[in-house]
């Protein structure tokens, strides 16, 4: 399998995949609140193709947490067709846009998922604890990694939409 950096021209592909994965309604999430008005992370936007097919699908998108507003992202969606699952394609994608992200600089990465899934990568409901989504959310699906160790370390309050400046890389915690 191979990855590659989405490009404009995927788009329209990729939100068909994301409403064959996750059905049409996906936009009533609470995540998708995050995402309105604010565009993915470009080069952490990621898909696999094999034999000219899109496989998979994987976008990071900016937040900022707490009233310091300190930068964060979001992951997700993460998305394979329900005919692909099991093949590997989501894992390759989420070790591939984690790797990237931190030699990027960035140092903390939010989702709501299944920690028994999301565990294996290092994601953790504890380290979210003290913060708060815009929505109604199953806590117990709230997560966050740290990619820099301690990243979150006095960080708390509500996770809210980024503005276009605010879409960069942390700096290391002190």
């Amino acid at each position: 399998m191979i990855i590659v950096t989405e490009r404009p021209e995927d788009s329209q592909e990729i939100e068909g995949l994301l409403d064959h994965a996750f059905g049409a309604d996906r936009g009533t999430k609470t995540v998708y609140r995050l995402r309105e008005g604010v565009a993915p992370i470009a080069e952490l936007g990621k898909i696999i193709r094999e034999d000219g097919l899109l496989k998979g699908s994987l976008r990071f998108w900016p937040v900022v947490l707490g009233p310091a507003r300190a930068p964060a992202l979001l992951l997700g969606p993460v998305a394979v067709a329900p005919e692909d699952r099991g093949k590997g394609y989501a894992k390759a994608l989420i070790w591939n846009g984690l790797r990237q992200a931190r030699e990027l600089g960035y140092s903390i990465v939010l989702l709501v998922g299944d920690e028994a899934y999301y565990g294996q990568f290092g994601f953790t409901r504890r380290i979210a604890e003290g913060l708060t989504l815009p929505g109604p959310v199953d806590l117990d699906r709230f997560l966050a990694l740290e990619l820099a160790p301690g990243a979150l370390r006095g960080i708390a309050g509500d996770v809210q939409r980024a503005e276009p400046n605010e879409a960069r890389p942390f700096s290391q915690p002190a």
